[in-house]
């Protein structure tokens, strides 16, 4: 598998895509054309036409797949790609989606076989086993949490560091996070806003620099029944890391 999940798709004051325009360039390095993804948000068109700008930038024609045919036509679409491209947005809507079109599985081959992957936000959700650590609301019900399962673990992007100085009382998100492995152990890997996961194969590993003064470093990985780690670089290791669901801690 061919990965590259950023955390978001735009830095604070930035261009889709401008804070990593150099990784993006050297994923695609001789491809042409690709599909898009538009699922997570309501307005495809709009979408798919801000994000065609930077992929047309690296050389790459992006289609968005909502405008190819029918399901069969979208899976077809899919099939065929050499690029792959899933925007963020709504991960339950996106999810939901991909699920009633019939295109999760042909997702999951295209990608098996050689089509490259590029997630940013909801589309890196998705390339867990589940979208059970995604920080946004169930405005719509998907069929199951079930998601495509490229990586082993979970992935928490835009994660966010506590501002030891606010007065805020809600829940942080390492305690959303922490509460997830109480029940789950499943690894999170939480990505900083500005930050990436690179998957080669059986390598990974994490680029890009987060943005946030508060984030210590790029990513954080969270493990039932341990503190919090922060990580960096080559993080292959975490592509063989066991994971059980429904494994309260204790």
């Amino acid at each position: 598998m061919e990965l590259l999940l950023l955390s978001n798709t735009t830095n604070h004051g930035g261009t889709p895509y401008g804070h990593v325009r150099a990784d993006l360039a050297d994923f695609v390095r001789g491809i042409t054309k690709g599909v898009f993804v538009p699922f997570a948000l309501a307005d495809h068109d709009a979408y798919t036409a801000s994000v065609a700008v930077p992929y047309a930038e690296a050389g790459v024609e992006l289609t968005g797949l909502h405008t190819v045919g029918d399901a069969a036509a979208q899976a077809a679409a899919v099939a065929s790609a050499e690029l792959v491209v899933v925007g963020g947005g709504n991960t339950f809507r996106l999810l939901r989606t991909l699920q009633r079109a019939g295109l999760v599985q042909p997702l999951r081959e295209a990608v098996a076989a050689g089509t490259r992957y590029v997630g940013t936000s909801a589309g890196t959700n998705i390339t867990a086993p589940t979208i059970r650590t995604t920080n946004d609301m169930p405005i719509v019900e998907p069929d199951s949490f079930e998601a495509l399962n490229f990586v082993p673990f979970q992935i928490n992007p835009h994660y966010i560091d506590a501002d030891p100085a606010s007065r805020h009382m809600g829940e942080t998100r390492e305690t959303r996070l922490r509460e997830f492995g109480e029940e789950n152990d499943v690894p999170v890997l939480g990505l900083r806003e500005g930050t990436y996961l690179r998957v080669s194969g059986e390598t990974a590993r994490i680029g890009g620099k987060a943005v946030s003064p508060l984030a210590p470093g790029p990513a954080i990985l969270f493990r039932q029944g341990a503190e919090p780690e922060e990580i960096a670089g080559d993080v292959s290791g975490l592509l063989a890391l066991p994971a059980e669901y429904d494994s309260p801690l204790g």
